[in-house]
């Protein structure tokens, strides 16, 4: 029955090795074509970001880039939304806190 095929299966999709990312020093897999979201959401993490009054936890909300809730670090470049941004081989992914620029003195 098709319910029990995976929806690679389906359209016969041979998807590439997983690579390795790490988010906040930890290592995550991830496969080509997925966004830095998408990984995160697989490894279980739901919060990447923390708002500038009151330290509040942030993680996906849109999805498609419209909203500024997933925001997060990599490779040292701050106010990146996770949801656009592809998951590259050897990405550093690290939580942003605040506005993601702590040397401005705001």
């Amino acid at each position: 029955m098709a319910r029990d095929r995976s929806p690679a299966e389906l359209v016969g999709a041979t998807p590439e090795s997983a690579f390795e990312i790490t988010f906040d020093g930890r290592p995550l897999a991830a496969l080509p074509g997925q966004s830095v979201a998408a990984v995160l959401w697989a490894a279980g993490v739901l919060a990447w970001r923390t708002t500038r009054v009151g330290g509040r936890p942030r993680g996906a909300f849109c999805g498609i880039g419209h909203c500024y809730d997933c925001l997060l670090t990599v490779n040292g470049r701050p106010n990146l939304r996770a949801c656009l941004v592809p998951a590259r081989p050897g990405d550093a992914v690290t939580t942003q806190e605040g506005h993601g620029h702590a040397d401005l003195a705001v």
